[in-house]
């Protein structure tokens, strides 16, 4: 019962819907026995909860069946291969199935309005020739009639059921034309907005299917200008049976809806009308969509005024032809209609009185008319069709067949996966999987086989990194050791030094040593690169600082004595008074032993000071450094340049020296280029912004002023990685 218990939020919901609709219909079968109107109110509160109940449970049913089913790629694979080819496959037959319906559906459309646009056209060549003859006689002040109308009636049938009248002005005129009396001069054409009566006005002519007391007419105007007055003639013919029956003899059957109009039988003789034409036509009467099952209703109000000003009711008028007899199965009916322009004769208006042509016909009907001029030709499409519908079947069961293999083969190599990756969770890296194909699926085998057989050695891989890690470790530890840690300072001199490696060890160095009561040696330097390379280097360039500052220098004269103490970066010398330490001869024999020691491209940039607290100078030489910086109490700027080249580079390179006074108050800054070349989106850092920043924290403890610049950095630098290691060296005389 444990494994039946709702789990998810949806389940319990559908539990508690149903549980409360069920407690609902108790309480209405009880109240209906007591309080019955009470019961009604709950009726649908019930409804409610079972359809929520319902729905909720059908989406838990389907994510259950969701992941019993898809849990297999094989069924997976199948349901992908449904919505990528299956439900694609039958959307497009679908759509071109509704294309083909909607495309016979329009041609047959096309096929009645364009005969009718025919019949205007035919109308409208005899207008104008009846016109021109009119205009001719009135300009000669003969009697205004048209003998070719007349002729024409004679000869031709479908002009016995056509009108021709001529208004001279608003004056009609008596021509050859047996209903003249019947087509009302068009009101409209006096209008100024109405763009038909401007068409007319301009000698163009007027050709539209016009409603003129409850009837449609195929109806032509032209105008002529004729002395003072305009010549109007219009030619007329009504929209019935007789006209859409010819259309539809060779075409189906053709049912017309207008607002307004009714014509039977009896109406349509007495204008001289017939119920047919020929064996094949056949005319239906109807007076309202009751007597029609098909009728097209477009609104159900009870009558054919104007519904809310949106327009008329449209009702089947009359319906002529027959639909043709099918061919096959797939000659299916096809019903289709479409709206025609209806212009009001008496205003001139557009829209109001509408009607629309429903034609049912057969696609093998469409077929001969669209094909009727191709012939025999029309047979070999017929071929070429079937043999690309054949060739596309026979693709889509290769491709069937095709897709059920690679399934397979797809299924199998990922259950082969499946089993090998529950072995190397068991900790057995010796399995290996069959390959038997070359496709990627064997590539990937071959990959896991590579895999288990790499695990091995990237753990000894990471045991030696963790090595690796500990002595880097160490490393730091020794090389922090090497930075001085106390420093003794002079009477007249505080120094501060401060370095931060951009990686586990450093190649900057900075030293501090006393070599007398009152003398210090201050020593900045920057090895080439990163890393431990530049570290081990760093470590030699400090060991032989240190050693080189306590011997015997070309420039120094033999020592009364000599003594070391080692104890906290502190080197103490005892020389006789007088004997000084060069700083040039120094660097150039730091130059000499890294060019014999070190690759080529090994060097370093060293900068060596030797301080006097007894005559406050600064006596030093700059091996390629960047030139340390003296700050003075006004601010004013000097620069430490004297010097040479970068040692370890060249053989025989030599230093100059220089000196200058250190006045109490002036505070000397030394840096790495770890501090004025981070860049962000400004640029670079910048040894401007370093000595603005100092000038302005000059009076502050050095510590503090390393904070300063250190902090200032790191803000420069955001959330980027440190590129290089921060080195600064700060001393102030006193």
């Amino acid at each position: 019962m444990a494994g039946w218990w709702p789990r998810g939020w949806i389940a319990r919901g559908a539990c508690y819907s149903l549980a409360l609709a069920i407690a609902l219909f108790a309480l209405e079968m009880l109240l209906r026995l007591f309080a019955p109107k009470w019961s009604d109110s709950l009726g649908g509160w019930v409804k409610f909860l079972l359809f929520d109940a319902t729905l909720l449970f059908s989406i838990v049913a389907f994510r259950g069946l969701k992941r019993k089913v898809l849990w297999r790629l094989r069924n997976r694979l199948i349901v992908t291969y449904v919505f990528i080819g299956v439900i694609p496959a039958a959307l497009l037959v679908a759509m071109a199935f509704i294309t083909i319906y909607l495309f016979a559906g329009q041609f047959a459309s096309f096929v009645v309005t364009s005969d009718i646009n025919s019949q205007l056209r035919s109308m409208q060549a005899v207008n104008a020739a009846v016109s021109n003859e009119l205009a001719a006689r009135i300009e000669k002040s003969q009697t205004p009639a048209a003998e070719s109308l007349a002729g024409l009636q004679k000869r031709d049938r479908a002009w016995r059921r056509r009108q021709v009248t001529a208004w001279q002005g608003t004056k009609i005129l008596p021509i050859s034309s047996a209903q003249n009396a019947s087509v009302a001069f068009p009101d409209f054409v006096n209008k100024e907005n109405n763009p038909y009566a401007k068409e007319i006005r301009e000698g163009q002519p007027f050709k539209e299917i016009v409603r003129d007391k409850d009837e449609l007419y195929l109806r032509v105007a032209s105008s002529f200008e004729v002395g003072r007055e305009k010549l109007l003639v219009v030619c007329s013919e009504p929209l019935d049976q007789n006209l859409l029956a010819d259309i539809a003899a060779n075409l189906g059957e053709i049912t017309l809806y207008a607002a307004g109009i009714t014509l039977d039988d009896e109406r349509n003789a007495e204008h001289g009308g017939h119920s047919g034409t020929g064996s094949t036509a056949k005319a239906k009467a109807s007076s309202g969509p009751e007597k029609n099952n098909t009728d097209i209703v477009l609104s159900h109000d009870k009558s054919d005024s104007d519904l809310n000003g949106r327009g008329q009711v449209l009702r089947p008028t009359f319906s002529v032809g027959a639909l043709a007899v099918p061919t096959g199965f797939t000659d299916r009916e096809i019903t289709f209609g479409t709206p025609l322009q209806v212009v009001d004769w008496k205003t001139g208006d557009m829209g109001r009185a509408g009607a629309l042509v429903r034609v049912r016909t057969r696609p093998s009907v469409l077929y001969s008319h669209l094909f009727a001029a191709l012939g025999d030709i029309a047979r070999g499409v017929e071929y070429l069709l079937l043999a690309i519908l054949v060739f596309f079947a026979v693709i889509e069961l290769v491709a069937l067949i095709i897709g059920t293999r690679m399934t397979q083969t797809v299924t199998g190599a990922v259950a082969q996966l499946y089993d090998a990756t529950k072995n190397v969770d068991r900790g057995d890296f010796s399995h290996r999987i069959p390959v038997k194909s070359a496709d990627q699926l064997a590539q990937l085998s071959l990959s896991f086989n590579s895999m288990t057989e790499s695990i091995e050695k990237l753990i000894l891989e990471q045991k030696e990194k963790q090595r690796l890690e500990g002595e880097l470790a160490i490393a730091q530890e020794v090389q922090a050791q090497l930075f001085p840690r106390q420093v003794s300072e002079l009477e007249s001199l505080e120094v501060h030094g401060f370095c931060r490696p951009a990686r586990t060890v450093s190649g900057d160095y900075y030293d501090f040593l006393t070599a007398s009561s009152h003398k210090l040696i201050l020593a900045v330097g920057d090895i080439s690169g990163k890393g431990i390379s530049a570290a081990l280097l760093m470590a030699t360039i400090h060991s032989a600082v240190r050693a080189y500052s306590v011997e015997s220098l070309p420039q120094m004269r033999e020592p009364v004595a000599v003594g070391a103490v080692a104890g906290a970066g502190r080197m103490m010398a005892a020389w006789p008074e007088g004997i000084e330490i060069s700083p040039g001869a120094l660097l150039g024999l730091l130059n000499h032993q890294l060019y014999e020691s070190t690759p080529p491209e090994k060097y370093a940039t060293l900068f060596l000071g030797i301080y006097d607290g007894r005559s406050h100078r600064l006596t030093y030489s700059n091996g390629g450094h960047l030139p340390p910086i003296l700050i003075r109490e006004d601010g004013a700027v000097r620069r430490l340049e004297a010097g040479g080249t970068v040692v370890g580079l060249f053989e025989n390179v030599t230093y100059d020296e220089g000196s200058v006074e250190m006045h109490p108050g002036e505070l000397f800054l030394a840096y790495s280029d770890g501090v004025t070349e981070p860049e962000n989106e400004f640029g670079e850092f910048g040894e401007e912004r370093l000595i603005d920043l100092v000038s302005a924290n000059r009076r502050s403890p050095l510590v503090q002023i390393s904070q300063t610049v250190t902090s200032a950095v790191d803000d420069w630098i955001g959330d980027n990685e440190q590129p290089d290691d921060i080195t600064l060296v700060l001393a102030r005389a006193r």
